[in-house]
């Protein structure tokens, strides 16, 4: 039968309590004597450490199967229950045969008492009280940290999947979005449409490529907007204006990945953009925050509206436990500020 590792824990604390068990039951096996003669030190005090060693090692086992049984925190007092029988049984029952041995062989002369059981329990149940203690606040502890691992590793594959399932949720909009422009400007210009079109495939490619880790830095951000911003301009010439003023310290801040292309559509969705009325759209940091403001012109039939880009930027920001986004409107402008993460978040990293 192969024998089970000890924790160090146990070891140690055998070794702690086991020379003042063993000097106590000398104590009281040998009265006087025990300080006299030399003879039951060189006998009885390893014999009975090595039968302390047995009756340790039958007990952790013991306790070891009602932790499998009871492994949870909220079975705790049954647990300690089961562990103080355990505990209880071994300590007598191990007495009880020290002495047993030591009377029928009369070891150093020893003459069974029956006073010795009691005085031999009451010994070493207070000394394993105190170490069964410490034994169950180191399970529980453990257990703890092993419950609160296992709910982190949950929270971080649920974040994942969300977090997945939002960017997913992104590209066929986008590029939906994209065939109905290009599908305008082919009947009302194909050169046009043919410079949107390559526009269009270096937008999405540089999409797919930074969509994939889910947060970006804000450097990379702007120069998608560049990018996007230059098919709006192929749609609505002039009357679309884009203006940016960021400060430099805050390019490898992160946000999640489109979200300035979101904001960006969701303003021409629902504002009018014409020369006489051109929509202009800000952008600009402040105080570790990004901010994206639009002057209000809303078009006169209401656009159906999934809400769908507000909602993606709201929801990624709330699974990065970043949930103070800010969107504010009057009669004049439409503004929505971000916070901007100056590290990257464990949830994201693979």
């Amino acid at each position: 039968m192969k024998i089970k590792a000890i924790p160090k824990l146990k070891i140690y604390s055998f070794l702690l309590s086991m020379p003042v068990i063993d000097v106590g039951i000398n104590q009281i096996l040998y009265r006087e004597r025990l300080w006299s003669e030399w003879e039951i030190w060189l006998l009885s005090f390893p014999l009975i450490f090595v039968l302390g060693f047995c009756s340790f090692y039958a007990r952790i086992n013991a306790a070891a199967k009602v932790e499998r049984k009871y492994p949870g925190l909220d079975q705790t007092w049954a647990r300690i229950r089961f562990k103080i029988l355990i505990c209880l049984i071994s300590m007598v029952s191990g007495v009880s045969i020290v002495l047993t041995i030591y009377s029928l062989l009369h070891i150093e002369g020893y003459y069974f008492r029956a006073s010795d059981i009691w005085r031999g329990a009451v010994l070493t149940i207070s000394v394993n009280i105190l170490f069964e203690t410490l034994y169950e606040a180191e399970y529980a502890i453990t257990r703890y940290k092993a419950t609160e691992e296992e709910k982190e590793v949950l929270r971080q594959t649920t974040f994942r999947e969300e977090f997945d399932s939002l960017k997913n949720q992104v590209n066929p909009h986008f590029l939906f979005n994209c065939f109905n422009t290009l599908s305008s400007l082919i009947h009302e210009d194909k050169r046009r449409a043919d410079r949107f079109l390559n526009e269009l495939s270096k937008v999405y490619r540089y999409l797919l490529k930074n969509n994939e880790t889910g947060l970006s830095t804000l450097a990379s951000e702007l120069r998608f907007v560049h990018s996007y911003y230059q098919l709006l301009q192929t749609r609505y010439g002039e009357a679309i204006l884009l203006q940016v003023e960021t400060d430099p310290r805050y390019d490898n801040w992160l946000l999640p990945s489109l979200s300035l292309q979101l904001l960006l559509e969701n303003a021409v969705k629902h504002n009018i953009v014409s020369r006489s009325q051109p929509l202009i759209i800000q952008i600009y940091t402040s105080e570790g925050r990004l901010v994206l403001t639009n002057n209000l012109q809303r078009r006169l039939v209401n656009v159906p509206s999934s809400k769908m880009g507000l909602r993606n930027i709201r929801l990624k920001y709330e699974l990065l436990q970043q949930d103070n986004i800010i969107i504010m409107q009057d009669h004049k402008e439409f503004t929505v500020i971000l916070p901007l993460l100056d590290e990257p978040l464990g949830l994201l990293n693979p």
